[in-house]
């Protein structure tokens, strides 16, 4: 058969390229190995004896982030394990699936124009030359869920080629205990958006990522 009348090969995975000092914990397979290595590195080259408490609760405090991602779907946790400017990062993104009720031959640009506009502060956006949805607000704090101060939320809805009912999130939150529309959160939002440009979707046939690009899970 030609290969230009072939149907394209459906992605199995996604990848993004992070900044520097960003870790990826993957939630389905191999999230042990990957916290290790994030403690490994946040306390590389002290001594184990006179860091032990803090690696026990920075270790605790990381699976209940786990946990927590997990309960929303998650397939991959991004986090900052190293400071930026001299300040620690207060950020994360979490990648999750959603499914869509009935969206099965719905068309990827209806869908994205109709969750566009079901609130405010959502627009369509070309990702990886396909509609996606991103949406920006302000969540304010929740003590039952652990969330102590306010925090400045971005989420990235995009639909997975091929299968207009499935759908990845990228969600991005930076928590500012003084003021989410600071400096410092404004900044992190760009980053976050810069980061996003570099979204691709990955097939089985495309070649093996460089090292640059190893932040990569399956979509699933």
């Amino acid at each position: 058969m030609n290969a230009s009348l072939e149907a394209p090969v459906p992605p199995t995975s996604y990848s993004l390229v992070l900044p520097p000092g960003w870790r990826q914990i993957p939630l389905r397979k191999g999230t042990e190995r990957a916290v290790m290595r994030v403690l490994d590195h946040a306390f590389e080259g002290m001594p184990r004896d006179e860091v032990f408490a803090y690696r026990r609760d920075l270790e605790a405090r990381l699976w209940q982030r786990i946990e927590d991602a997990r309960k929303a779907d998650g397939l991959d946790l991004y986090l900052p394990v190293e400071l930026m400017h001299g300040i620690s990062v207060p950020a994360s993104i979490l990648v999750s699936e959603t499914r869509l009720t009935g969206g099965e031959g719905l068309d990827p640009q209806e869908a994205a124009l109709l969750m566009a506009g079901s609130e405010g502060r959502r627009e369509v956006v070309d990702l990886d030359g396909a509609p996606a949805v991103r949406a920006e607000r302000t969540a304010q704090p929740d003590p039952e869920l652990g969330a102590e101060f306010p925090s400045r939320r971005v989420d990235y809805q995009v639909p997975v080629p091929g299968q207009s009912w499935r759908w990845l999130t990228v969600a991005f939150s930076t928590v500012g205990a003084e003021d989410v529309d600071g400096e410092l959160s404004l900044l992190l939002v760009d980053l976050f958006d810069a980061v996003m440009t570099t979204f691709r979707w990955r097939s089985p046939s495309d070649t093996q990522p460089s090292q640059r690009d190893q932040n990569t899970r399956g979509a699933r």
